[in-house]
């Protein structure tokens, strides 16, 4: 059974390395509104090991959501009684973060008699820019994050067509793994953009994986090891060897990402009136990326969103409004819904095969 009327929603996301809550309302007309997004980032506590530690990151997250609730309330100016549901990230994530957000609106849930909305991470960044920019059903949707790189049409609220996927690592994973090996710091991605501010793009060719092949799945790893080589030939490296390799990097993996998408846009088979292309994920911040991707979409006649950036990464904002839409629908959860550390958008998608496939 739908449900009729504006629905305020506290969302939590824990699924990594960012503790999260925020207060989202859906307004009877179906737009949104963001009343609160309050954001811990756990940088500080996994910067000394070049990546994310899943048992500091649990330790982190017990340590904060409460607080982070609360804040999240106050800024809203909203009590328990002003809500509608509660909604959290069950998945797919580190499962020992996953579990201390899913058990904490469990409790919340059957404290205040809310209903509960179990959301699929992914879900909440496929369905960000409905919130930022009212986009309409269908569109296709980049979805690149730290541990997934996959386009899909968006078809509607829990209905997914996977076009394309990783056969190895995610392009956020590469990106964190070149500024490793090039000591460049965590998180990854900024750090390798940062760097390849000052570089020469064009000056080391490297390998562009699947590029021209026909679909739109992607491959890193081998890109992630060429730079590698790269790097142990030049060394040791000075500031300007690590900018040129960075620029080098981003810009093959940018023109990597433009072909794929291309792929799918024709793969898609979108009717004219919703020629629509969202790219959203942390790595969507990136704005060499973007902007090669916005050419893409210029160049094929689609419409080019992408989310602002905070919405980008991690954040309670995207798992409140993902809850909103589910709630809209009469979609919610039992007190009995189990964490899941892979839980695919699309689950009848055809398996991709390849070593560290991410479903």
């Amino acid at each position: 059974m739908t449900r009729e009327g504006p629905l305020t929603i506290l969302g939590l996301e824990t699924s990594c390395d960012e503790t999260a809550a925020a207060v989202v309302r859906r307004h009877a007309d179906g737009s949104g509104e963001i009343l609160s997004n309050a954001v811990f980032s756990q940088i500080r506590e996994h910067a000394p090991y070049g990546g994310v530690v899943p048992e500091i990151a649990a330790r982190a997250h017990i340590e904060h959501l409460d607080g982070l609730i609360s804040r999240a309330l106050a800024d809203a100016h909203a009590g328990w009684d002003d809500l509608d549901a509660i909604a959290a990230t069950a998945g797919p994530g580190l499962i020992g973060g996953v579990i201390v957000g899913l058990m904490t609106a469990k409790g919340i849930a059957l404290a205040r008699g809310l209903p509960l909305v179990a959301v699929n991470h992914l879900e909440g960044h496929a369905l960000t820019a409905r919130l930022t920019d009212a986009v309409p059903f269908p569109y296709l949707l980049l979805l690149v994050s730290g541990g997934h790189s996959q386009l899909l049409v968006v078809e509607g609220v829990g209905r997914y067509r996977r076009l394309g996927t990783t056969i190895d690592d995610a392009v956020g994973e590469a990106f964190d793994k070149v500024a490793k090996l090039m000591g460049l710091g965590f998180p990854g991605g900024p750090a390798v953009e940062r760097t390849a501010t000052d570089g020469d793009p064009s000056r080391f060719p490297l390998p562009r994986p699947l590029f021209g092949k026909p679909g739109c799945d992607f491959s890193f790893s081998g890109l992630k090891t060429a730079v590698r080589q790269l790097a142990e030939a030049q060394a040791p490296l000075t500031d300007r060897l690590r900018a040129d390799i960075a620029a080098s990097f981003q810009a093959t993996v940018a023109e990597v990402l433009a072909d794929r998408v291309r792929h799918a846009m024709a793969m898609a088979d979108l009717p004219e009136g919703a020629r629509r292309f969202v790219v959203a994920g942390g790595v969507a911040s990136n704005r060499t990326l973007r902007a090669r991707l916005e050419a893409v979409a210029a160049e094929q006649g689609f419409g080019f969103i992408v989310p602002p950036a905070q919405l980008c990464t991690d954040n309670g904002a995207m798992i409140a409004w993902a809850g909103a839409e589910r709630l809209a629908l009469g979609l919610m959860d039992g007190l009995d819904i189990s964490p899941l550390a892979r839980w695919p958008l699309d689950p009848t998608a055809h398996a991709t095969r390849g070593a560290g496939v991410k479903a």
